[in-house]
């Protein structure tokens, strides 16, 4: 089988690559990802794309054009809607794979997004077969969550950037902000230890001095 294997980045290609190859199936690595920002995070992760199918051997292909404006076009109207953001994400990146499978002569596509155990699996797997039946290419689906920690220790091994965030900049600024409340409540938490530590030294020393006197 002629498979498009779409890459959302290097390391969640991992474990996608190494269980399509035991089954038998080469696939062609496909990068499109224009969720991705800012700019330099988003050619780190090309070049971790590119730096992963050469130390695999795997054949890769890469839409090259940073693409920040329209994704903005696109999710900002979609923020007042359940979901919209992320589904407007994964439905862009999906149906551009499938089409562009079609196009290539290629037999089905698939993606490492169903690697990620922090997707919204069943959406994506919703919206990936709507576009094989849209572009009449098959889905290939498999769950590879299961492999998510072996993806990982590969990854080390092979020395490749991991991304600390999904890639937007609404996920760069959800990441970010949890971990600024989780230090501040932590700062704040220590500041009054500390206050409570100086007042019961106070009143410790105050009540030395009352009873020398």
């Amino acid at each position: 089988m002629k498979l498009l294997l779409h890459m959302c980045c290097g390391p969640c290609a991992c474990y996608p690559v190494k269980k399509l190859r035991a089954e038998g199936i080469e696939p062609t690595g496909y990068f499109f990802n224009p969720n991705i920002h800012p700019y330099q995070e988003w050619e780190a992760r090309l070049q971790t794309a590119k730096e992963f199918a050469r130390k695999a051997s795997m054949e890769i292909r890469a839409e090259e054009t940073y693409q920040m404006r329209d994704f903005l076009k696109k999710a900002l109207p979609a923020e007042s809607l359940p979901n919209g953001r992320c589904t407007m994400c994964y439905t862009w990146r999906l149906e551009q794979t499938a089409r562009y499978a079609a196009e290539q002569g290629f037999d089905a596509f698939a993606s490492t997004l169903f690697y990620s155990i922090y997707q919204q699996h069943d959406l994506m797997k919703k919206t990936a077969e709507h576009f094989a039946v849209r572009y009449g290419i098959a889905f290939h689906y498999e769950d590879f969550r299961p492999g998510w920690q072996e993806g990982i220790d590969i990854s080390h091994a092979l020395g490749l950037y991991r991304q600390p965030y999904c890639g937007c900049i609404f996920s760069e600024e959800e990441r970010y902000s949890r971990a600024l409340r989780k230090q501040q409540k932590k700062d704040n938490r220590a500041k009054k230890r500390a206050r409570l530590a100086a007042l019961q030294k106070e009143q410790e020393e105050a009540g030395r001095t009352k009873t020398r006197a």
